[in-house]
């Protein structure tokens, strides 16, 4: 009896060794990952400098009207966009904070700069967006990307004076026209979702 008991002892003891050593031979794990939305926009400037000066030119001649400003490409529109959800894009919108009687203000975005960023990138408007008091898109069906950063990455932005000054199609009106020294706008660009 005390040989079957020892017996029956060692086979629980090598019994509940065998359990524990198969428990070491398959084991899991959780690893948690965290991907944040983002929706960041931003403005680079090749001058140093984000603010713009674009001042029309006194004819010379009686009967000429104002030389149009030159048409301004110094400034460079980055986002970072991570979508929050499938399906769901981003859209880049611009509007000025009030509008110049008698001068329409246009900004045209170029493609994205080649070998710069990664992802889905947007898509421009392609033609000047004459901006208003109005949120207008000017880059859309932006997914999940980057620009890189810094002027030379991204869109490039020109911007431009047009309508009643050049004759081409616009809000403004020459009538309108004031004489001003400095009188500032502010252009506002803003990321969301669509």
């Amino acid at each position: 009896m005390k040989t079957l008991k020892i017996t029956l002892s060692l086979f629980i003891i090598f019994s509940t060794a065998v359990g524990f050593a198969q428990d070491d031979t398959d084991d899991t794990h959780t690893v948690a990952i965290s991907i944040p939305q983002v929706a960041l926009v931003d403005i680079e400037s090749t001058l140093g400098s984000n603010n713009l000066t674009l001042g029309f030119t006194a004819p010379t001649e009686a009967g000429d009207p104002l030389g149009d400003p030159t048409n301004n490409t110094s400034l460079w529109l980055n986002y970072s966009s991570i979508k929050s959800a499938a399906g769901i894009t981003n859209t880049v919108s611009v509007k000025l904070d009030a509008v110049l009687p008698g001068v329409d203000i246009n900004v045209t975005a170029a493609a994205a700069a080649p070998s710069v960023g990664d992802g889905t990138l947007g898509t421009v408007t392609g033609a000047a967006v004459t901006l208003t008091t109005g949120d207008l898109p000017i880059v859309s069906g932006i997914g999940s990307s980057y620009t890189g950063d810094g002027s030379g990455a991204g869109h490039n932005l020109t911007y431009s004076v047009d309508g009643a000054i050049t004759g081409v199609t616009g809000t403004a009106s020459y009538a309108d026209l004031v004489a001003t020294s400095g009188t500032t706008v502010t252009v506002t660009y803003t990321i969301t979702a669509n």
